[in-house]
């Protein structure tokens, strides 16, 4: 399973990011699915898990009330929409696959798949 995340760039703080996740290979319908992010430094910290069905979600506190993790199973993707972005929240962000469909995974540890990140930066 490999999985790519994209569409980071540069934006002003308030700005928007919509990152898309297709995986490619085997679908990732029956995994739970979460973003993460790595800023330079410092640990990759789960910023929102979503579980197999969408049904439940949960966000870190950092991001709770500006992003919004969705997916789409049909099309085999999972998205992370970033609003009122803030310079704090620049980072290299990943998106992972836990063979586990129904568990909201908060540690990276409970992953079994990675992707590549996409960098985003937010300029003050």
């Amino acid at each position: 399973v490999q999985l790519q995340a994209s569409g980071g760039g540069l934006v002003q703080t308030g700005g928007s990011f919509r990152l898309p996740c297709p995986p490619s290979g085997p679908p990732l319908r029956s995994n739970a699915m979460g973003w993460s992010r790595q800023a330079p430094g410092k640990e990759r910290d789960i910023v929102a898990p979503i579980n197999r069905r969408g049904s439940r979600i949960y966000y870190a506190d950092s991001v709770k009330g500006r992003f919004s993790i969705s997916r789409d199973n049909a099309k085999n993707t999972v998205y992370l929409q970033m609003n009122s972005l803030k310079p704090e929240d620049t980072a290299v962000y990943y998106c992972a696959a836990d063979r586990e469909p129904y568990r909201l995974g908060t540690q990276r540890n409970k992953y079994d798949y990675w992707g590549q990140g996409t960098q985003v930066t937010v300029s003050s």
